[in-house]
């Protein structure tokens, strides 16, 4: 153990120093004026350079400085020494901090920093920058916002941070929250506080609500980080009336029920004050001194009155810089807080443990990472009365206490799924799965039920037309090599699926084959121009070829021999028919109209021209809601790079990406399919 421990850390430090030479080449690189960061961490953060507006470079004291601004960590050691070299050169400081909506995860992403050019929020001996935010006054939008700034954080159930799980013990029913801190927390020190106000506060708590019970909750550092509480969790325990919540648990679980919150100087007093509750603080914290709490010490003079309205405001509008941790494009915090919001619905809708029967080892690959902190248990079989996770409609064992059925997302890949290109989303329904007509399903009881706000509406709309601008469809493969005659009036598009799909098992009673649905729609178009199109599997050689030309040139005036993109036929057909394929949805948002011939998850909806009915769908739905509860409510993105769920919207920038590095039909891809072609065929295995 020593000898890996040695091992380990001569590997920090080497990588230590390689970081320090490459960031000491860019500085002999870097143009007077630019700004100078303490902090080789600091200096390597995108956020950083964000929120900067451009990428700073490293100080170090073998080079003369030549800087505007000198920027470290609030007051850890690159701080101070940031404030000290401004100062020793007459430029400026920038103090950087967590903002107060961070992240999921404490290791994960954050989506959020805070910029201070006078000092740093928790130091409550000097003036800050947020102090002077809070101060000012709001008009009469920015208090309009602010108002549902603190509606949509209630909403959405947000922190600082967010990864924990909701409690799940019964708390009593009346009751105010004691809120412990990490002992040597430098807001508590900077926050005119010490370990002794700890156990002031427990006791002005106790002896101001005789009635009522005591709920003290220790910080979750004292679990994750082995750091010391200010309270001993036994002697808590003997104490008549008082609660220990030893278990880390997600903090609006407590606030939300609390009759009155006591912090020293603890973040959630301010969360606290955002949902409605009464505040009594026994240090000076931001949220401290400006007439919103009850404080046990004097307020500093610089403060004064101010609604929480200016609060919430300065703290989470002006305060704070915000980025998409994917993209890295900037964010309001309305984007933040939803974003956070829809991380922690994915994180806890599942259940803790899955076993999943029946997946290659490919797949297994990426599976976990889609079910976020639920424990994936690859095996033959499951125990009695488990959850089971299986691909599609694969059989299920009837013990199972609940079947998780898995499928890939409708904005996949820049590859097809026969080609063993890794998915960016997938669906995992608890229900039944979205091709299968003959049961409900997650997407089927989503389209029924949801009621989207205006806010829902206008992101899906923007949606749609980034996926129709971005020419993007579920698998973004084929060339732009087709155009539509001239000289005819309509133009019709069938479109060929893989007939040993399950959704045509399960969703396509009727018409089964490509060629009864072909024979259909010119009996329905008898003087109309019908192309059809081979599902890309098979054009890709993937899947069986034979028979795509002959009989079929019977029924249409044109088969496609060559593939052609998605986006290049729809924007130049007039209607698209189709047993089940999921190009019908894709047409659905180009505006094209379609006749299905089968019940896919998009028919039934007052949308499409339907040959069977599906008595389950009883709600007439626009084009928006349809896109809505199918892109983003139903599916899963994660992106691997950044190693995190994301929105539609940042797997459709991902998306762009893949296609113009190529990575769709290069000479690299095309190797690497006949050879999974060719092994597949020696091995005799399908996909």
């Amino acid at each position: 153990m020593k000898i890996v421990g040695t091992l380990a850390l001569t590997w920090r430090r080497a990588s230590k120093l390689g970081q320090w030479l490459r960031l000491m080449a860019g500085r002999l690189r870097t143009q007077p004026g630019a700004d100078l960061v303490t902090s080789m961490d600091l200096c390597d953060d995108p956020l950083v350079a964000d929120a900067l507006g451009a990428v700073p470079a490293f100080h170090s004291r073998l080079i003369r400085p030549n800087a505007n601004r000198f920027v470290g960590w609030g007051r850890k050691w690159s701080g101070r020494r940031a404030v000290d070299i401004a100062q020793d050169h007459g430029a400026a400081f920038v103090l950087l901090e967590d903002g107060f909506l961070r992240s999921v995860g404490r290791r994960d992403r954050a989506v959020s920093v805070a910029v201070d050019n006078l000092g740093v929020h928790y130091d409550a001996s000097t003036p800050s920058r947020l102090e002077t935010l809070i101060s000012g006054g709001l008009s009469p939008d920015e208090d309009l916002r602010a108002a549902n700034i603190i509606q949509i954080w209630r909403d959405g159930r947000v922190s600082k941070y967010n990864a924990a799980p909701e409690l799940t013990r019964r708390l009593p029913d009346q009751y105010v929250l004691v809120v412990d801190q990490v002992r040597g927390d430098m807001s508590i020190g900077f926050g005119s506080a010490t370990a002794d106000s700890f156990h002031v506060m427990l006791q002005a708590a106790l002896n101001e609500n005789p009635d009522i019970d005591i709920v003290v909750k220790l910080h979750p550092d004292v679990y994750t980080n082995a750091a010391k509480s200010h309270f001993n969790p036994d002697q808590l325990r003997e104490m008549d009336r008082v609660h220990v919540i030893a278990e880390n648990c997600h903090p609006v679980s407590l606030i939300s029920g609390a009759r009155a919150v006591y912090a020293v100087t603890s973040q959630v007093g301010f969360e606290a004050l955002i949902w409605g509750r009464p505040v009594h603080t026994f240090g000076m914290p931001f949220y401290a001194g400006w007439g919103l709490t009850t404080d046990a010490l004097p307020t500093p003079t610089r403060r004064g009155q101010a609604s929480l309205h200016q609060l919430v405001h300065a703290a989470l509008v002006g305060y704070a810089f915000y980025a998409n941790p994917v993209t890295r494009k900037p964010w309001e915090v309305e984007d933040a807080i939803g974003y956070i919001a829809e991380q922690r619905r994915l994180l806890f809708v599942l259940p803790p443990k899955v076993t999943a029967i029946g997946f290659s080892a490919w797949k297994r690959q990426f599976i976990p990472k889609f079910f976020a902190d639920t424990k994936v248990h690859f095996a033959k079989e499951a125990a009695p009365q488990s959850a089971v996770a299986v691909w599609g409609r694969a059989t299920a064992p009837r013990h199972a206490k609940s079947i998780l059925r898995i499928e890939d997302g409708f904005l996949r890949s820049a590859g097809l799924g026969a080609d063993l290109v890794r998915p960016m989303s997938l669906v995992i329904d608890q229900t039944g799965i979205y091709y299968d007509a003959t049961c409900p399903s997650d997407l089927e009881n989503i389209l029924n039920t949801q009621d989207l706000t205006l806010t829902q509406m206008a992101r899906a709309h923007r949606l749609r037309e980034s996926i129709v601008a971005g020419r993007v469809s579920k698998y973004n493969v084929g060339a732009d090599n087709w155009t539509r005659p001239s000289n005819v009036e309509n133009v019709v598009l069938v479109v060929g699926q893989v007939e040993t799909d399950a959704s045509l098992a399960f969703g396509s009673p009727e018409v089964t084959t490509n060629l009864e649905l072909l024979q259909r729609a010119r009996h329905l178009h008898p003087d109309d121009y019908i192309i059809f199109k081979p599902h890309p599997d098979v054009m890709a050689g993937l899947r069986d070829l034979k028979g795509v030309a002959g009989p079929f040139a019977e029924f249409c005036d044109e088969v496609l021999t060559t593939d052609v993109s998605a986006d290049c036929l729809l924007g130049q057909v007039d209607r698209l028919h189709t047993m089940t394929s999921l190009m019908g949805f894709e047409a659905l948002l180009r505006g094209v109209a379609v006749t299905c011939h089968g019940i896919p998850f998009y028919a039934g909806w007052g949308l499409t021209t339907d040959v069977l009915p599906c008595p389950r769908r009883v709600k007439i739905l626009s084009l928006d809601e349809l896109v809505f509860g199918t892109l983003i409510s139903y599916p899963r993105y994660f992106d691997f790079t950044a190693n995190c769920f994301v929105g539609p919207e940042d797997t459709l920038y991902a998306l762009g990406k893949a296609r113009e590095a190529s990575l769709s039909y290069n000479w690299y891809r095309k190797l690497r399919r006949s050879l999974i072609v060719s092994a597949l065929k020696l091995r005799g295995v399908k996909k």
